[in-house]
């Protein structure tokens, strides 16, 4: 087989619904479970060698694919890339750490600043690439420093939080062939109560606010300049709005949910026509935070 050299997890014909938070996908040629940068890089070569088209994931918690999968090869970013260590007020993690393990290594050190982004249902390499923010807070408000993999030459290069270029819902790594590998965060010292508390809360404003029962990317739509997505949303009257199992969520209408067996194409076709109604009664054209993985 192609990847036979490779000492890690490579599943062929994968099911890519089975990598994200929307479960809607069909098969890549081959999905990658790297577990070490050697292995990220030789899986990158062998593709470049045999002319195959390759996509970085972490926990596809803001990706949709479509049905009939994408021809190329899915390197994932994972648990191999998850260690999390702590050095006095700073937080090292590595790119396929999951927010909420971030959380609980800050919180057991009692550092606190990361709570907005604990129940960010991504990793946290996912959360640099997009400037991930909840809650009044974006990561560029607590990154240092970032290890990335420049895809160029194969280097391992430092960018300081100057150089990542942080916008709302953008970096730089989104411009550049960069990988994410490891991540330094300046935290604080604070009260373990206190940051418990703050924690607490925001969980509860997520679970009686966003429909965490059913498969989505999180917020569908960024927010469009002052203006909320899910208020224009829901003025247009399309809360509730379906097209079969793909749904306007009636909890919260910022969100496009799978309640079943939705399928790329209904979703594409809820979202475009989301945009079509909010521009017509509004004037205000909504840009998708959702990355849609096309051939």
């Amino acid at each position: 087989m192609l990847f036979s050299k490779l000492n890690c997890v490579v599943k062929y014909d994968e099911p890519l619904k089975n990598h994200t938070t929307f479960q809607i996908g069909g098969k890549c040629i081959a999905l990658i479970e790297p577990k070490k940068v050697e292995d990220i890089i030789e899986a990158i070569k062998i593709c470049r060698e045999n002319n195959l088209k390759f996509f970085v994931i972490g926990n596809g918690s803001n990706l949709l694919v479509p049905d009939d999968g994408y021809n190329g090869v899915i390197i994932k970013i994972k648990s191999e890339f998850s260690n999390i260590q702590v050095e006095g007020e700073c937080l090292i993690a590595h790119s396929g750490a999951k927010l909420s393990e971030v959380y609980t290594v800050a919180y057991e050190n009692s550092l606190t600043r990361f709570e907005f982004a604990s129940g960010i249902p991504g990793t946290i390499g996912g959360a640099i690439f997009m400037n991930a923010g909840a809650y009044g807070g974006e990561m560029k408000d607590i990154v240092e420093s970032v290890e990335v993999l420049d895809l160029d030459n194969y280097e391992v290069k430092e960018l300081k939080n100057e150089e990542l270029d942080f916008s709302y819902r953008k970096s730089i790594i989104q411009r550049k062939n960069y990988i994410v590998l490891t991540i330094k965060l300046k935290l604080k010292k604070g009260n373990k109560e206190e940051i418990k508390a703050v924690y607490e809360d925001l969980r509860e404003k997520r679970n009686s606010k966003q429909p965490l029962n059913f498969g989505s990317a999180g917020s569908t739509f960024k927010r469009p300049e002052g203006h909320f997505a899910s208020k224009l949303i829901e003025d247009a009257g399309l809360k509730g709005y379906h097209i079969n199992d793909a749904w306007v969520s009636e909890k919260h209408s910022g969100f496009i949910i799978n309640k079943g067996n939705a399928s790329y194409k209904e979703v594409m076709e809820l979202i475009e026509y989301v945009q079509k109604v909010v521009f017509e009664k509004f004037e205000v054209k909504l840009e998708t935070e959702v990355r849609i993985l096309k051939d």
